[in-house]
């Protein structure tokens, strides 16, 4: 419901605009001068302010549309007047305005409604764009989710389930599974696709800075707060919020948070009324909330609002099938994006990829991926694997080795260790050509740790 304030010295007008605008759906506030134009501008938010120019005062109307720019430059704001002036109008436009509407007797209301209809349009359109500003990924469909995995079609099979109901979602999966991916095609399978979807890491704010950015706040609320801010949850209104970490959230804010799912409005910090919202919640984890609650870290009547529909994201170490599909998509959006004509990966090494248990599932396949489409000089992909998989691979080497050979009656394992050590770094060496920081690179080390070796072996 979009909220409208009126200021105008004329009571009757007042009171017929509040009764024209409430049968169109509108919210709608009247004062009769500026002070208690600028108090309600201070104290809520509004979509639309109308104002006449001419009150006792002159010119007040324009002293409320600079205070409106100053502390609500979300709004947009209307003048009256009831005389055709070409200069003030051209000053009020120039000053903000949005339009500038001469009274005639009998045709102001309906003026006004289409002038607020008009003004509806131009500020919805307005924070569409800047969320499509503030969220770089955009959109994404179901046909992004990369995986034709059992685990994946079934995961897939419950988006498209549970998207064309209203129900509260929580999704689980460790860090890098791809849950933002999974929020965003439940929101564009859904009804509410056509609007917006905002998303926020509750683990990335303080929690007074995740208070405001989640319920906004109005002028002067705290240190800092030189004008009203409208809250994420008002911004999604109609579409989906996504609350990314929501196990980081503090037991206080946990409680702000239930009020709003139970009553479905907001009120900004500083604020002094209600604001209505319409918006599909949706969260995500990769923490064990049930276990949390059960160690009093979450409010067990959050977690059972908030869990209405849990959906869990596998991690890539049990759908590896789909560890070569999601390699080749990276490799066709990185190679490009780096000027290189980087046709394949090889068997070898996707059935090297494969066996990798990656830890940081999907997000450490992309970068390193994207590590190695850098670093390529041909036309086919070398992928190094990552740091530990080799340690890995070396250790299970040197154990099959030792297995192999091992003495009947035991060894020393330090002095056997420290011999590997000493020889692995003089070949370092050798290769380098003597080079330590570059003998450092090739051991995966630190140079202060291969300095401390080369001191250590005395080498």
């Amino acid at each position: 419901m979009a909220s409208v304030l009126v200021c105008d010295d004329e009571r009757s007008l007042c009171q017929l605009l509040e009764i024209d605008l409430r049968k169109e759906g509108y919210k709608v506030e009247t004062v009769n001068n500026r002070e208690d134009a600028k108090r309600k501008i201070d104290s809520a938010l509004f979509d639309v302010i109308v104002t006449d120019i001419r009150m006792p005062n002159t010119d007040d109307g324009m002293e409320v549309l600079a205070h409106a720019r100053r502390v609500s430059p979300d709004s947009a704001v209307i003048l009256m007047t009831a005389l055709a002036e070409l200069e003030t109008a051209i000053q009020a436009v120039k000053a903000g305005a949005f339009e500038y509407i001469v009274k005639q007797p009998g045709r102001i209301n309906e003026e006004i409604k289409v002038a607020i209809a008009r003004a509806l349009e131009t500020v919805n359109l307005r924070r569409q764009n800047f969320a499509l500003k503030r969220d770089a990924a955009g959109r994404n469909s179901l046909d992004q989710i990369i995986g034709c995995s059992p685990a994946m079609e079934k995961l897939k099979h419950t988006i498209r389930t549970v998207s064309p109901t209203a129900s509260t979602i929580v999704i689980n999966g460790e860090s890098g599974t791809g849950k933002e991916l999974v929020a965003r095609a439940v929101h564009v399978c859904s009804p509410r696709a056509a609007e917006q979807f905002v998303s926020i890491n509750c683990g990335a704010f303080p929690e007074t800075l995740l208070e405001s950015e989640l319920f906004g706040y109005m002028k002067g609320a705290f240190t800092g707060a030189t004008q009203n801010k409208r809250g994420l949850f008002e911004v999604a209104s109609g579409g989906t919020i996504f609350l990314d970490e929501i196990s980081e959230m503090s037991v206080a804010m946990q409680v702000k948070l239930l009020r709003v799912l139970q009553e479905r409005c907001v009120r900004p910090i500083g604020g002094n009324s209600e604001i209505p919202i319409d918006v599909r919640v949706i969260a995500a984890t990769n923490k064990d909330l049930s276990q949390m609650v059960a160690e009093n870290a979450f409010r067990e009547d959050l977690y059972y609002r908030i869990s209405v529909i849990p959906i869990h994201v596998p991690p890539l170490r049990e759908r590896r099938d789909d560890i070569p599909l999601l390699a080749n998509s990276f490799l066709k959006r990185y190679a490009p994006a780096a000027g290189k004509s980087i046709n394949s990966i090889s068997k070898a090494v996707l059935a090297e990829l494969s066996s990798y248990d990656w830890p940081g599932n999907v997000r450490q396949l992309e970068n390193t991926i994207e590590r190695a489409v850098a670093l390529a000089t041909s036309e086919e992909l070398h992928v190094e694997l990552p740091v530990e998989r080799q340690r890995a691979k070396a250790a299970a080497a040197a154990a099959g080795s030792v297995d192999a050979a091992f003495p009947h009656d035991g060894l020393d394992l330090e002095r056997y260790v420290a011999n590997i050590e000493r020889s692995l770094i003089q070949s370092a060496l050798q290769h380098s050509n003597g080079v330590q920081t570059r003998a450092a690179d090739l051991l995966k080390v630190s140079y202060r740790s291969f300095r401390h070796l080369l001191k250590k072996y005395e080498i």
